[in-house]
């Protein structure tokens, strides 16, 4: 099996059983139902910047799609953290409000730039 198919299962796999245990300990009384919550979508955040961090690493043939995957990498491997500190520290209804801003505005960064390498790119072609 390909070994980016096993971290992306592996990685689903961990918050499922994140998610499952985080229920198990609130049921037992050791956590509350907000701090379950909490845990799994600051789980969710890591991993959006993980898969942003290991974008940039993967190999690209040509130079303007890795400029793309670099951009798209650093703008959702960061737009991940801020997500999962909100949902660390912030109250619920910003962590909400703010984590979804993040995650939507590192997307529309990696698109606007795309967009523009193509832009630039058709500019720079010969008509004929």
């Amino acid at each position: 099996m390909n070994k980016e198919l096993v971290s992306d299962l592996a990685w689903g796999v961990g918050i499922v059983v994140l998610a499952l245990a985080s229920t198990y300990a609130r049921k037992l009384g050791y956590i509350e139902a907000e701090t379950v919550t909490r845990i799994v979508m600051c789980a969710i955040g890591l991993m959006v910047a993980w898969f942003g961090n290991r974008m940039p690493k993967r190999f690209v043939p040509n130079a303007v799609a890795r400029q793309a995957t670099r951009v798209g990498g650093w703008s959702l491997a960061l737009s991940g953290l801020v997500y999962a500190a909100l949902w660390v520290f912030a109250p619920p209804q910003v962590a909400v409000v703010g984590g979804s801003a993040a995650v939507i505005l590192g997307i529309l960064v990696t698109i606007s730039y795309c967009l523009s390498l193509r832009s630039k790119a058709r500019k720079a072609r010969p008509t004929p």
